[in-house]
């Protein structure tokens, strides 16, 4: 998957972010995937929560970090239509 969004459950800014790209992905005919790196921590690989769990959101394009916190939506849509 090209998107993917970082999160963790509780997290309001985790919220915000899933919405902005539910919205920017339906404008461009795109989806995204969801990790929440607490559950994945608890089955046994807390390689994303060590590396990521003190800025989420953390939203990656391509299994690069593109922006964390907020979604940078003219930079994603930017680097999504290129």
């Amino acid at each position: 998957m090209r998107i993917v969004l970082l999160s963790r459950a509780g997290c309001s800014a985790c919220d915000t972010a899933r919405g902005d790209l539910t919205r920017i992905c339906a404008d461009l005919g795109e989806g995204f995937d969801e990790v929440d790196v607490d559950e994945r921590a608890a089955a046994g690989d807390a390689e994303l929560r060590a590396e990521y769990g003190d800025r989420l959101p953390v939203i990656l394009l391509d299994g690069d970090e593109h922006s964390y916190w907020t979604v940078d939506e003219g930079r994603l849509r930017n680097d999504l239509a290129s």
